[in-house]
């Protein structure tokens, strides 16, 4: 299973709010940061987290970290859970679980999982730099 995630909310290492402080200490002792990258989409705020949807578009881009998880099936279910990943057959998730090309500093290209906000962001703002600050 591919290691390499993409954080770019609550779970990034430069996080600072209380929101995901446990779920960050406890990513920080499964995983090294790999360093900083981004991925095409759009990142809206939600309040006290953000939320991204993937985009086609160039100009559409999220910054965030890339980490490498060392035990990707023990890690990927509690961060599953985190992320409200139930698996209802239904399939009322808010976000789901993807794999998707990023891109590290230097141009360096890697895929890595993603956690995609799967519902309608009309209504919510956008966070056009891309960066949240959190």
């Amino acid at each position: 299973m591919n290691p390499l995630l993409f954080v770019y909310g609550t779970l990034m290492s430069t996080a600072s709010s209380a929101l995901g402080r446990d779920m960050r200490l406890r990513l920080r002792r499964e995983a090294r940061v790999v360093g900083p990258a981004s991925i095409l989409g759009q990142l809206f705020d939600r309040g006290r987290y953000p939320l991204l949807v993937i985009s086609s578009t160039t100009i559409d881009r999220v910054h965030g970290e890339l980490i490498e998880i060392s035990n990707p099936a023990m890690t990927f279910p509690w961060l599953d859970i985190y992320e409200g990943i139930t698996g209802n057959a239904a399939g009322t998730d808010d976000y789901e679980r993807v794999e998707h090309a990023a891109e590290q500093a230097g141009g360096i290209a890697a895929t890595a999982w993603v956690y995609v906000y799967r519902k309608p962001t009309t209504g919510l703002p956008r966070i056009a730099s891309g960066r949240w600050k959190g």
